[in-house]
C-alpha cells in the first residue's frame, strides 16, 4: 500500500487536515500525520464572515499526531501534503520538517499544499522558479522564497499541487489525485 505523509501540528485548520486525510483513506492510501511531536493535536476552524478583513479563527478538532518530524524516514513515503492554518508559520522553523519537504522535492515525489502550507515550501528553499497558489496573504512569502504567486484553486507545477484555502478542495483534491495516481498509484 503506499503511504501519504501529512506534515502539521496545533493550529492546522481542520478541514485542510481532515478533508485531505479522509479522502486519501479512502482512494486506499495509508495517512501517517507527522508534527513536531507525536502528541495529540488541538486544530483550528478558519471561517470567512461579512464585514471581517481576514479569517476568523475558533477551536476545531483535537486529532493524535502518528510521529514526530524527527522519527519521519521519507524514503517510504510516496507523496506528502502540507496543509494550511497557523501551523505552518512554526513547523517551517523545523530542521527535521524542512529535510522531509526537501526530499520530496529532489526526490521528484508529488507534494499537495494548501493556504498556509506554502510557508514551508518557502522555507526549505524548494520554490526558486516554480509557480504555487496559496491563501493571498502568503503571496509576498511565496515570492521571498524564490516561487511566482497564481491566484488559483488547484495550480499544477510538475507534481506540485497548490491551492488557496479549504474552499478549493474539490479542485485542489481533484488535481492531486491525478497527480498522484500516475506517480504512486494504490498498489
Amino acid at each position: 500500500m503506499a503511504k501519504i505523509l501529512l506534515l502539521t501540528g496545533d493550529a492546522a485548520e481542520d478541514l485542510e487536515v481532515m478533508y485531505p486525510y479522509q479522502r486519501l483513506l479512502e482512494e486506499g492510501y495509508q495517512v501517517d500525520i507527522a508534527a513536531p511531536t507525536a502528541k495529540k493535536l488541538q486544530f483550528v476552524v478558519h471561517d470567512f464572515v461579512d464585514g471581517f478583513d481576514t479569517y476568523t479563527e475558533k477551536p476545531g478538532h483535537t486529532w493524535p499526531a502518528d510521529l514526530s518530524f524527527a522519527e519521519v524516514d521519507p524514503s517510504g513515503y510516496a507523496a506528502l501534503v502540507l496543509p494550511g492554518g497557523r501551523a505552518p508559520e512554526y513547523i517551517r522553523n523545523d530542521l527535521d520538517c524542512l529535510r522531509i519537504v526537501r526530499h520530496f522535492f529532489e526526490a521528484d515525489k508529488p507534494v499537495a499544499a494548501l493556504c498556509h502550507g506554502p510557508l514551508v515550501l518557502a522555507a526549505a528553499g524548494v520554490l526558486d522558479g516554480r509557480t504555487s497558489s496559496a491563501y493571498p496573504a502568503c503571496a509576498p512569502d511565496v515570492r521571498a522564497g524564490g516561487g511566482t504567486w497564481i491566484d488559483s484553486a488547484a495550480h499544477v507545477d510538475g507534481v506540485v499541487v497548490t491551492g488557496r484555502a479549504w474552499p478549493d478542495h474539490p479542485s485542489w483534491m481533484r488535481e492531486f489525485l491525478t497527480v498522484l495516481r500516475a506517480k504512486a498509484p494504490v498498489s
